[in-house]
Formats: structure tokens, sequence, C-alpha cells
């Protein structure tokens, strides 16, 4: 099984050129990014014909959240995707609101001939690991990207108390996002202080099972994007407003770590 790595532009200073030359330069297979607006769309497509970068767009329902989802899938199929990165629903929806978007959800899928990973995500239908392991059990046929960092901030803990529903998350993992949060926040200041080694030791384990889960299941590649995030993601110096780290040697720190253990 092949690991491919995708460049986060969440954050990323530069041009839409100068980020796409990053991202080559140092030998991502692909970049993550929400869909650009309309006047940048055709920049984009040409960028990524150049750069022959594979793309995973970021979608984000809203108000009437099945048309919002419907629209912005069919924008997201012009750029010819991997699949589609999905943060969807919200987390104060009832069951009897959550159910009937996912089913449209996964018929657009079908549908268009795209495959959607539903972030697992603060503030979304996927915020903890209950909730997305019942919406699992409900659609069979639903797929995760994998950002445990919300989980251990949502629920205060790394999770050792929810290891059966984490079985389930995993097994439904096609996409991972490769930031580590901790019990009181989403993202570390940096996964390589000595600090927080529990943290990056139980996220990595988190990664090796969707690793060998996948490997198991015969597929061809795992999908895996590095992306912490910028300020106030990222904490701030106090009084100076600096960031605690550089946003990219961090998502690299990462990218190197995951190219170590699977190329």
């Amino acid at each position: 099984m092949k690991l491919q790595l995708f460049h986060a532009f969440w954050g990323m200073e530069g041009s839409l050129r100068e980020k796409f030359e990053r991202a080559a330069h140092h030998g991502y297979q692909g970049v993550e990014t929400a869909l650009l607006e309309n006047r940048d769309r055709n920049e984009f497509k040409e960028l990524l014909e150049e750069f022959q970068l594979l793309y995973i767009p970021q979608i984000f329902t809203h108000g009437n959240h099945e048309e919002s989802f419907q629209e912005q899938l069919e924008q997201a199929m012009t750029f010819s995707p991997v699949f589609v990165n999905s943060h969807t629903g919200k987390d104060y929806m009832t069951e009897e609101e959550q159910f009937p978007l996912f089913e449209f959800a996964l018929r657009k899928e079908q549908e268009l001939g795209i495959s959607v990973a539903h972030e697992t995500h603060r503030g979304r239908a996927m915020f903890t690991p209950r909730a997305t392991a019942k919406l699992l059990k409900q659609f069979p046929e639903l797929k995760i990207t994998a950002d445990f960092s919300h989980f251990t901030c949502v629920c205060e803990s790394l999770l050792h108390d929810q290891e059966a529903d984490l079985a389930l998350l995993i097994r439904r993992t096609l996409h991972t996002h490769g930031r580590v949060g901790f019990t009181q926040g989403p993202q570390v200041p940096h996964p390589a202080a000595p600090e927080y080694a529990e943290e990056l030791a139980r996220f990595e384990g988190w990664w090796d099972e969707i690793w060998q889960c996948r490997r198991q299941a015969g597929m061809l590649q795992t999908t895996v994007t590095p992306e912490f995030g910028p300020v106030n993601y990222m904490p701030r110096i106090p009084f100076t407003g600096e960031p605690t780290a550089d946003l990219f040697e961090v998502n690299q720190f990462i990218a190197k770590r995951f190219l170590v253990k699977y190329e």
C-alpha cells in the first residue's frame, strides 16, 4: 500500500503559485484546501495540471445543509478530485435532522460517482466518537476523515474509555488529518515537544491502526494531510501575539514521521 501525502494550504503564506511550488518541492502528491472563489478557480486548475498534483477539496455545509452540500459537491467535481472532505451538519442537530442529511449525502455520492469523507470535527455532526459511531452504525456506507484531535478536546481525554467506538471509526476511515490534539485543545503547541510525548504516541497509535486496517482491506493507497493550523488554532505567545511554532515546519515534522513509518 502506498502513502499519499497532501499539503494543507490552510494558514500558509504566499501566492497560489507559491503554495503549489512549496507542495511540489517538498514531495507532496497533492494539496488539500477549501474551494476557491470563482475568479481563482481557473488558475487553481491550471496549477494542478502544471504541477501534476492531486486535489482533495474541503466543503462546509451551512444554512440548508442539503442544498449547500449538493452545490459545493457539484463545484468540487469540476476539479476531478480524489475525493471530497466535508464538514457536515451541526452538533446541535437532532437525529431526525442528521439522518436525512447523511442519507442525502450518500445518495449524491452515488449519483455523482465521487467518495465523500465526513470530517470528525468540533461543532459538526461528528463531534464526538459516540456521535460519529451512531451515524456510522446507521449508514454502513458512510466514511470519515479521521481528525481525532477534536475528540480529545471535546471529550477532555485521550479517549481510553471509548475504544469500541474508536475501533469502528478506524475501520471506516477514508482519509486522515495528521494533527495532534490534547485534553485542553485541538492542537498541541508543537508535536515534537517532550511534554506532549504521550499525546503524540496516542495519535500515532491510532494512525498505525488506520494504516493496518486499510492494508488488510486491500487498499492501494492511504491519504494523509498533516494539518496543524495557524493562529488561533496554534497558541500565541502572550503580549507579542507571535505563534509558538512555524506552521510549515510543524506540518513537515508530521509528514516526515509518516514517511519514516510507512514509506
